[in-house]
């Protein structure tokens, strides 16, 4: 007998509802690191913007991210003070919530409530969701527009309306103008048709939704095209890219790894059904693996792949490892009655699964307090900015090398007020550029002429010997640095640093030395 209908409805709504509160605690958790990361930094300055600035930027840079930015702008503009890292962070960490409730939903429709339930609580519990849920980036929302459109797709496959195919279109068509990667998500869902073994009608009208999304993509794809130098840091995927994403999807500690990977082997058991069935493991198999490996060979050619380009991806692996859970669920329950012991009850079962997941979220807490200290970003642009408040004086003029270390600046202004910006000629919102337009070499020159002591803001790249810029501008801060300055003192924080600077007249009276870390930071005086 089935459960009641009024406990099979309640069944199914706990089954969302506990992931998604699951995941909104766990990206709520340490949500203020204590200061932003480069990225975030640009998300941050560029949201608060006017929409003509924006547009004017997004012509020459980040037009990939263009919508984004114009949706973070509304969430900035919504605290008439100023806006901090919480507020920067919120639409991720209630994309990420959206996101495992989508999941559980899926595994609920395509399964059953428990399936859902463990799918949703393992998504919630991955490290590299946590990751991207405190980010104040456009990953998280990308994911959860994608396992949204899956789940449209899903219903129209079923219903097979013109109706719900214009609705899949038109939620896969606005994530990929949050991030036109998304668009990957077509190849997934081609596979999950080809498994099914879907009739030529079906077929039809996926292929007119697919038409018009990638339609739809094509103004972004020719300027984004053009703006590719902003990602040529790149390099080619490998075996071992492949192998470590696959452990971000399964878990990164041994003992949850091998575990998970043997249910989501055993989750593949029913991966094809009957003749236009879309089982779950069909949904979920090319929705893991199709937009990756896509991303990753394109990447031979082109290198193009970094694993939060396809975040949206990670959501089929959950799915598939519950599916294995519950089919070893019923595996051992139909061995327990052969022993003629007790079956083991449906809530029993459930609650297994849920014990297990958590004992599998305290081997990981290490992993996520760790990801919540500002250190383990790639750099830390609240310490620097903090440094140049104790170290600098009104007036003092400032460096930076190259243009794009101003990102400190432009995120934490106040901690820079009174400073003098000396290579700037027009910040960044008037300029139509990220970091400002800054004046030419000889100009540079002329303002430098008449300083005893400088400070710079220099990247860790700038600083290694042989280093040599394109840029004029570029090349002139590093000849008069070196030629007419001596270093004086020094902090280094993650990817930056902050240099004093002072010319040897000066120098010469003063015990030359350096500090290096984070802690005693002190100006000489002289």
């Amino acid at each position: 007998m089935g459960c009641p209908p009024r406990r099979a409805g309640v069944a199914r709504v706990l089954a969302v509802a506990v992931p998604a509160a699951a995941m909104l605690a766990v990206g709520l958790w340490r949500l203020h690191r204590g200061g932003m990361w480069r990225d975030e930094a640009v998300t941050y300055q560029v949201a608060r913007r006017t929409v003509p600035q924006i547009w004017r930027l997004l012509h020459g840079v980040d037009a990939v991210h263009g919508l984004y930015y114009l949706l973070m702008h509304v969430v900035l503009a919504a605290d008439p003070g100023h806006p901090g890292e919480v507020v920067l962070r919120l639409p991720s960490v209630c994309a990420a919530a959206v996101t495992a409730g989508l999941v559980a939903v899926l595994g609920t429709r395509l399964a059953r409530p428990r399936v859902g339930l463990w799918a949703g609580l393992l998504y919630a519990v991955t490290p590299l969701v946590g990751h991207y849920a405190q980010e104040g980036r456009s990953y998280a929302l990308v994911a959860a527009g994608a396992t949204g459109a899956t789940l449209l797709f899903v219903r129209a496959v079923r219903d097979g309306g013109r109706r719900a195919w214009w609705r899949y279109g038109a939620v896969l068509g606005v994530t990929c103008w949050l991030h036109e990667f998304a668009v990957l998500l077509l190849l997934a869902h081609a596979g999950t048709l080809a498994l099914a073994r879907s009739s030529g009608k079906v077929w039809r009208g996926w292929g007119c939704a697919a038409g018009g999304v990638a339609l739809s993509l094509l103004p972004m794809v020719v300027v984004s095209h053009g703006q590719s130098a902003q990602v040529a840091w790149l390099r080619e995927p490998d075996v071992e890219t492949a192998q470590e994403l696959l452990r971000q999807y399964l878990g990164p500690t041994d003992g949850v790894y091998w575990m998970c990977l043997a249910l989501g082997l055993l989750g593949l058991t029913r991966l094809v059904g009957r003749r236009g069935e879309v089982t779950l493991a069909a949904v979920a198999l090319p929705l893991a693996v199709l937009p990756p490996v896509a991303l990753m060979l394109a990447s031979q050619l082109t290198p193009l792949y970094v694993d939060r380009y396809v975040l949206y991806a990670l959501a089929g692996a959950p799915l598939l490892v519950a599916l294995g859970a519950d089919r070893a669920g019923g595996l051992l329950g139909r061995l327990w009655s052969r022993a003629a012991a007790p079956v083991p009850r449906s809530r029993a079962l459930t609650l297994a699964g849920v014990l297990a997941i958590l004992l599998a979220f305290s081997h990981q807490v290490p992993l996520l307090r760790a990801d919540r200290v500002p250190g383990t970003r790639p750099d830390n642009l609240g310490a620097v900015a903090a440094a140049v408040a104790r170290g600098l004086r009104p007036g003092d003029p400032v460096l930076f090398l190259p243009a794009h270390a101003r990102g400190a600046e432009l995120a934490y202004p106040a901690d820079f007020k009174a400073t003098r910006d000396v290579a700037l000629a027009e910040p960044g919102p008037q300029s139509g550029t990220l970091y400002g337009r800054e004046v030419g070499a000889g100009t540079l020159r002329r303002r430098l002429a008449g300083a005893d002591e400088v400070w710079a803001v220099v990247e860790k790249y700038a600083m290694v010997s042989g280093y040599r810029p394109r840029l004029a501008t570029e090349r002139a801060k590093l000849e008069v640095l070196n030629q007419q300055f001596v270093l004086r003192q020094e902090m280094v924080i993650d990817r930056v640093a902050l240099r004093l600077y002072v010319r040897p007249i000066r120098a010469g009276s003063e015990e030359s030395g350096l500090r290096g870390g984070d802690g005693g930071w002190s100006r000489p005086r002289g």
